[in-house]
């Protein structure tokens, strides 16, 4: 360290500044391969966050196939997924702004289906019948929108229902004959990774379904991405306590790999691909978990081999089967997400598509520690810690760094070790981040992810505490200086923790939950009884409600909000911001015009991120000379 200057943690000056978080959402995803074509999905925050479909031919020319102001992006359950579907003669998609379908060939682009119909998701093809088949969602039924199978004649945009009855639908895939569907569905008040069932049916020649049978799930039983192996059905479910493969075949259900991890996540969007498809019998799939792993699976014969995507890979994502090859996102501890091509027998990796050039000088990253820690019930629960990371500063002896402890979505979501500009942002600048799995996270199981189940407000927000106690206790961080930050689920253990416990001094929520009984009024369908089993009891809704013991919060806190959110609308950030300032406490309020469920605007994230560091920096008297100007009321 020779050479180094010594200042203060969280002063230090950083090579990674605000601007370079939009990198962080030039996304990458929904990969997709037909022939020797590949595609995928690319958002840009530069143009307020469009989806651009791309296609790579096979002269490895990338084209632009949806041009401004098409963006391709879905609204069904608002997460959207399964938005586009190519076929030999272009490719179908939804365009965000008005919910249609359309078909884009040779940079014409048409409409295919109606204004002021259903929305579509998860796109499938029937090349049997030459039709559309996709999930929809009607806005104009009552008391809620209604979920079905349709297919969709792409000549003239009719739509027929070809299986109704159930409240959610998804995964609609046919046969290579075309003789049977397989597809997924549930029904309130379970979420798709509590219990859902997976159906397989007969179609007509007429093209309606006929004979339905009931393969794998139930209740407790969650099943994900069912696919066709020639007259074999592959899917995952987690019926022995992790999300792993099966096959159906002639002989019956087996499981093809029986292992204590999974190979599966929550499916909040449509159409996730865990695994893909090499021939009939062979498949890559990806492990999930503290030790994530890429593997090729003998789904006959019931083993895997480890394949090797290089020591800087941290998990893989969107998997398919390009002309042999495994094509997918790899995500990396110190790059961004790529576009990669794996060559399974020769290990060869080729990078296509990157999602933007590294933020940030690989001195300057930290890299995570998967941390087990101690709960006070005698549990355990997990963490990605980063640690200050600057080459050219070091801090005093005798001081310990502030720690900023971060609450993931979901909650059934996860952190993961991958490149995580938030982390970085402040690690560079001499801050300890905790990125916390608390109970009810996925990757860890079933039991680990049910754990939270009736225990939502409570457990995380225990297990929140427990790490700050646990690294505090073990001298790595100053237990007097510890803010804590989520977004949606993420915002509520943020807002619980702040009005339950006095670990944390300071607070930020972005779209975050502070009113239960407001949320299960006015959120949207798909998450409208998902309080149900998080929280296990109608009282709960008003007990666990952090607006209700706002006498309980006594530190400073920042919320971030988009104003068309309608997973967790406005107004329940406006009732606690209203609710801070009528009681004196220290509170900020950025609400963005235009923004959703998360914010796709280069500008507003940008803006974000700057104020949510300017704000905890000025709460514990650190010296910034980056924070934005910010008016906070009561400081």
């Amino acid at each position: 360290m020779s050479g180094s200057t010594t200042l203060p943690y969280g002063s230090w000056p950083s090579p990674l500044n605000a601007a370079d978080m939009t990198l962080a959402t030039v996304g990458l995803h929904e990969v997709r391969s037909l022939g020797d074509h590949l595609y995928w999905l690319e958002s840009r925050p530069s143009e307020g966050g469009r989806s651009v479909l791309m296609c790579r031919d096979r002269e490895g020319e990338v084209h632009e196939l949806t041009p401004a102001p098409f963006n391709v992006r879905t609204r069904v359950h608002e997460y959207g997924g399964g938005a586009y579907l190519p076929v030999a003669d272009g490719a179908y998609f939804v365009n965000f702004a008005d919910q249609r379908l359309y078909h884009a060939q040779d940079g014409n682009v048409r409409p295919i289906t109606a204004e002021g119909g259903p929305r579509f998701a998860d796109l499938a093809w029937d090349a049997a019948r030459t039709r559309l088949l996709a999930v929809t969602e009607a806005h104009d039924a009552e008391p809620e929108p209604k979920n079905c199978l349709q297919a969709i004649d792409v000549e003239t945009g009719r739509l027929s229902v070809l299986h109704d009855g159930h409240d959610f639908y998804a995964s609609p895939r046919i046969s290579a004959d075309g003789t049977r569907m397989a597809f997924v569905h549930w029904d309130h008040p379970n979420m798709p990774w509590d219990g859902c069932q997976l159906e397989v049916c007969d179609i007509t020649s007429t093209g309606e379904l006929t004979g339905t049978t009931i393969v794998a799930g139930g209740a407790d039983e969650s099943v994900l991405q069912p696919e066709w192996v020639g007259d074999a059905l592959i899917f995952i479910s987690d019926r022995n306590g992790y999300w792993n493969l099966y096959r159906l075949d002639e002989s019956g259900l087996f499981c093809v790999l029986e292992d204590g991890v999974d190979y599966g996540s929550p499916p909040w969007a449509f159409a996730m691909r865990h695994y893909a498809q090499l021939d009939d019998r062979y498949l890559i799939a990806a492990r999930k978990g503290p030790e994530p792993q890429v593997v090729l699976v003998d789904s006959v014969a019931g083993f895997a081999t480890p394949l090797d995507l290089g020591a800087n890979v941290c998990g893989v994502s969107d998997l398919v089967n390009h002309a042999g090859k495994l094509c997918c996102l790899a995500h990396f501890h110190d790059e961004l997400p790529a576009l990669v091509s794996f060559e399974p027998a020769t290990g060869q990796l080729a990078r296509l598509r990157e999602s933007g050039p590294p933020p940030v000088a690989e001195s300057h990253v930290s890299t995570p520690e998967h941390v087990t820690f101690p709960t006070r019930d005698g549990a355990h629960a997990f963490a990605y810690v980063y640690w200050p990371s600057n080459p050219d500063v070091v801090a005093p002896a005798d001081e310990l760094p502030p720690l900023l402890v971060m609450t993931h979505g979901g909650p059934t979501g996860a952190a993961g070790a991958s490149l995580n500009l938030r982390a970085q942002y402040y690690t560079s600048r001499g801050w300890a981040v905790a990125d916390v799995n608390y109970r009810g996270s996925s990757g860890y199981g079933r039991a680990y992810r049910d754990a939270l189940n009736g225990n939502w407000g409570i457990l995380d927000v225990q297990d929140c505490e427990d790490l700050v106690r646990h690294l505090g206790e073990n001298g790595q961080v100053d237990a007097e200086r510890v803010a804590i930050r989520g977004g949606s689920a993420g915002g509520y253990t943020t807002l619980a923790a702040l009005t339950s416990t006095h670990s944390f001094r300071a607070g930020a929520s972005h779209y975050g939950i502070g009113d239960l009984n407001a949320l299960a009024r006015d959120t949207h369908k798909f998450e409208s009884r998902y309080l149900d089993g998080l929280l296990g009891s109608a009282d709960a809704l008003e007990a666990r409600s952090p607006i209700h013991h706002i006498d309980r919060l006594s530190c400073p806190v920042i919320f971030f909000q988009g104003s068309e959110d309608k997973v967790v609308p406005p107004n329940q950030s406006h009732a606690m911001v209203d609710a801070l300032r009528q009681k004196g406490i220290a509170v900020a309020y950025l609400e963005f015009a235009g923004e959703g469920h998360g914010f796709r605007m280069a500008d507003n994230i940008v803006r974000a991120v700057e104020s949510e560091y300017g704000f905890f920096c000025r709460v514990f008297g650190i010296h910034t000379e980056t924070a934005p100007e910010l008016e906070i009321d009561n400081l």
